[in-house]
C-alpha cells in the first residue's frame, strides 16, 4: 500500500496515472471524492459508468423510476432482463461488477424541495442526469446553497448540451434558462446521452484532479447530425433569483 492506493488499484488505473497532470495524486483525489448522480437514465448511466471506471471513491445514485422497455435504446446500465426492476438497483448491480473498489449507493426516491438538501449533503459533486427542468432547478439551487459544483447535461434528438457550474464563480442554470421549457416527451437517439454523459464525466474528473479547462461560463452544444461542437458564452445574470445574491470571485473558475 502506498498512500491511498492499493497495488491492484495502481494496476487498474495505470493508463490514466500515466497522463501528465493526473498521476498518483490525481488518482488519490478521485478516490477521496463522493459524486452524486441524479437520475440514472441515459445521461446518468453513461456518466456513472465512466466515473466508476475512473475510480471515484463513492457514487450515490438517486432515481425513483423502474426500468421500461422504451428506456433500453439509451439507458445502457439497464438490460432486457431488468425491465420492471428499480433503476437504482439495476445500475448498482452493474457498477459494482465493473469496479468493486468504488462504493455504490442507490436511493430509490423522488427528488423534491423537501429532501434535496439532505440528499446532496456531504457530497463533493452533483451530476445532472435528469430529464426535466423542475428537478434540475432543485439541483441547481441545492448546489448553490451547499457550494457544490454542478455538471449540467441535456439531450434532444441527436443534440446535446453541457455546462459546468461552480457556485460563486460561474453563471448558474437559472442564468442559462430563466424559465423552464414546456414539459414534453422528447425524442432521443441513444448515442446522444452517451456523448453528453461522457463529457459530464470528463468535466467532473478534470475538476477533481485540477487539470485542463472546464466548461465554465460556456454552454457546449453538440450536433450529432453534423458532428459539430459549438461553444456559446453564458453571461451571469446579476438579477438571477438563484445566484444573484452570491458574491462572485474574480479568480479562475476551477478547483
Amino acid at each position: 500500500m502506498r498512500g491511498l492506493l492499493s497495488r491492484s488499484e495502481f494496476k487498474r488505473y495505470d493508463r490514466q496515472i500515466m497522463i501528465d497532470g493526473f498521476g498518483e495524486e490525481g488518482q488519490e483525489r478521485l478516490k477521496k471524492t463522493k459524486v452524486l448522480v441524479a437520475g440514472i437514465g441515459g445521461l446518468g448511466s453513461s456518466a456513472a459508468i465512466y466515473l466508476t471506471a475512473a475510480g471515484v471513491g463513492k457514487i450515490r445514485m438517486i432515481d425513483h423510476d423502474k426500468v421500461e422497455l422504451s428506456d433500453l435504446n439509451r439507458q445502457i446500465l439497464h438490460w432486457d432482463g431488468d425491465i420492471g426492476k428499480e433503476k437504482v438497483s439495476s445500475a448498482k448491480e452493474k457498477l459494482e461488477r465493473l469496479n468493486p473498489d468504488v462504493q455504490i449507493e442507490s436511493i430509490k426516491e423522488k427528488i423534491t424541495e423537501d429532501n434535496i438538501l439532505g440528499l446532496v449533503a456531504d457530497y463533493d459533486i452533483i451530476v445532472d442526469g435528469m430529464d426535466n427542468f423542475p428537478t434540475r432547478y432543485l439541483l441547481n439551487k441545492a448546489a448553490l446553497t451547499k457550494n457544490i459544483p454542478f455538471f449540467h447535461g441535456a439531450v434532444y434528438g441527436f443534440e446535446g448540451r453541457v455546462m459546468t457550474i461552480i457556485p460563486g464563480k460561474t453563471p448558474c442554470l437559472r442564468c442559462l434558462y430563466p424559465k423552464a421549457p414546456p414539459p414534453e416527451k422528447f425524442p432521443v437517439v441513444g448515442v446522444a446521452p452517451a456523448v453528453i454523459g461522457c463529457i459530464q464525466a470528463t468535466e467532473a474528473i478534470k475538476y477533481i484532479i485540477g487539470t485542463g479547462e472546464l466548461l465554465t461560463g460556456n454552454l457546449l452544444i453538440y450536433d450529432g447530425l453534423t458532428l459539430e461542437f459549438m461553444k456559446i458564452e453564458v453571461k451571469r445574470d446579476s438579477n438571477c433569483g438563484e445566484c444573484g445574491h452570491l458574491v462572485f470571485s474574480s479568480r479562475r473558475a476551477e478547483k
